[in-house]
């Protein structure tokens, strides 16, 4: 498969993709993942060959050839290549890129795109799998008035494709590195009790680890700080919570762990770019 130059990647993460996107990279351990790392729209992002470390969703875990990960936007996520080069496919798009009629294949429908999945591809498709990727790639260079119908089609197809032969993942390894599973003890024990003042003492007491040390392996292993990631946590939260209830932007803000409602509207507009009240206005007209 051809690979594609660093040119996607580099772009703004906050602001919105046009259309369909996929791209092909080699990466290897000389690679640092930029911080803070989400964007507002879905990834799938397939490991076509070798092994890498995942941070996602409070847990952490190692990707093997033939996994398949369907990313929700907004959903901060950290790849370390520790194990020497990898191939990795990708493919960017919106939600409304996705027909109905694809949607209703998964299981639960749409709240199966709000979570993040792994899909264990077997073996014997995994080439048919790469071959999806080669085929968008070459009708991005294409680039002509069907570009934009195909890839939207093959969007259709690979979903449908692997939906049919890939086997979700029930549960992810947990034999991983001792350090990377106190970071995930101290990922979780900030999930569980964001609504509260958390101290770093807190925090580093539920991983086993003194404060100093903690604040160094968690941004080794997540590429975020404690402080930021229980930030990032909270403003995930709060968007959920305005989207999803009419409760007052203060309540949702003392709710979320922010003791300044005029501090949590600060946050906000900066992670998100909209104002609270502007955010409940759009999500909740969507």
């Amino acid at each position: 498969m051809q690979e594609t130059k660093q040119n996607f990647s580099v772009l703004d993460p906050e602001k919105p993709i046009e259309g369909i996107y996929a791209e092909v990279l080699t990466r290897d351990k000389t690679y640092k993942m930029p911080k803070n790392h989400f964007h507002p729209y879905f990834e799938l992002y397939y490991l076509e060959s070798g092994r890498c470390r995942f941070f996602i969703g409070n847990r952490m875990f190692d990707v093997q050839a033939g996994d398949l990960l369907m990313i929700p936007p907004r959903t901060f996520h950290y790849t370390r290549y520790l194990y020497g080069p990898c191939k990795r496919c990708n493919l960017f798009f919106r939600r409304d890129d996705l027909e109905q009629a694809v949607i209703d294949t998964f299981p639960e429908g749409r709240k199966f795109l709000r979570q993040w999945h792994v899909m264990q591809i077997p073996e014997f498709y995994r080439d048919a799998l790469s071959q999806f990727f080669s085929k968008l790639l070459s009708e991005m260079q294409i680039r002509d008035a069907r570009t934009p119908i195909l890839m939207h089609y093959r969007l259709q197809e690979m979903l449908l494709v692997a939906g049919r032969v890939g086997h979700l993942a029930g549960s992810v390894p947990e034999d991983i590195h001792t350090t990377d599973q106190a970071i995930v003890r101290a990922a979780e024990f900030m999930h569980a009790h964001l609504n509260e003042p958390l101290t770093a003492e807190e925090i580093a007491s539920a991983a086993g680890f003194s404060p100093n040390y903690l604040s160094r392996k968690f941004c080794q292993a997540t590429g975020m700080g404690v402080h930021e990631y229980l930030s990032f946590l909270r403003l995930q939260q709060a968007a959920v919570d305005l989207a999803e209830t009419t409760d007052s932007i203060t309540d949702v803000a003392f709710r979320c762990g922010f003791s300044d409602s005029n501090y949590f509207k600060d946050c906000f507009k900066r992670r998100y770019g909209v104002s609270p009240r502007a955010y409940r206005k759009s999500a909740q007209g969507k």
